[in-house]
């Protein structure tokens, strides 16, 4: 029986798809070898006290000045940042999450809902492990405009929503096909996840760099998951995306 060969048009494209399959996993291999080593290089800097002066200035240069307790901008602007940083909570994400799970079994994704149940679940377990290592305390230079209870370092809010925001946004350009497409929805993630830290710090709960720490480790944190999916769905044992 002779041996049917594929078309030229679809062997061109599964070339050009497997070569971008290896393009964005050495992709995610460098973000999540960069995030764990620009946080390594954060907190050690940290820790020795090298970061004190660049992490009041930045704290106190969004406050009045004589007044610590009154941040600058209008009173909006507060109200608003109040509301994003509500985006980064865990009650807010775990919705979010729960939500989307729900989704993908239904859609009979069970594989991909437990990935990003996992990697939402474990990063958020890794976070409260760090803070307890870590034990900074918050700023206390300037009034808290919103209620903590944890340590400071790394930042969880800045730390899990990186790893939430950036999952999804993943899951959704994996979705479509139009290269604008997939650009909008990452760079939606990222413009998310980077206000939501930023948040943290002008309601003076984080110094900025439990912000860096948080974004730096859960960008990294993300790229690992994916790159788990990648390799999982490449053996079978989970569904590939539509």
């Amino acid at each position: 029986m002779p041996v049917q060969m594929p078309k030229p048009k679809q062997l061109i494209q599964d070339i050009v798809r497997l070569a971008l399959n290896e393009i964005g996993a050495t992709a995610a291999l460098g973000v999540a070898a960069f995030g764990v080593l620009a946080f390594a290089l954060i907190a050690d800097e940290t820790f020795e006290g090298e970061t004190r002066g660049f992490d009041e200035s930045i704290v106190l240069a969004l406050r009045e000045p004589g007044d610590p307790s009154n941040p600058i901008g209008p009173t909006w602007l507060e109200h608003a940042l109040l509301d994003i940083t509500a985006l980064g909570g865990y009650v807010i994400l775990g919705m979010l999450v729960i939500g989307v799970a729900i989704y993908l079994v239904a859609a009979g994704k069970r594989g991909t809902a437990l990935l990003v149940v996992g990697a939402v679940g474990s990063g958020t377990l890794l976070s409260e492990t760090l803070k307890l290592g870590f034990a900074r305390p918050r700023p206390d230079l300037v009034a808290h405009l919103a209620e903590v209870q944890s340590a400071s370092f790394p930042s969880g809010h800045a730390m899990i929503s990186a790893i939430a925001y950036l999952t999804l946004g993943v899951l959704l350009t994996r979705a479509h096909r139009q290269r604008r497409t997939k650009i909008i929805i990452m760079s939606y993630a990222i413009l998310l996840t980077l206000m939501i830290g930023l948040s943290r710090v002008y309601l003076g709960v984080h110094w900025p760099t439990d912000v860096l720490a948080g974004w730096a480790l859960g960008a990294a944190w993300a790229a690992l998951w994916w790159l788990l999916a990648w390799q999982l769905q490449r053996m079978g044992q989970v569904e590939k995306p539509s």
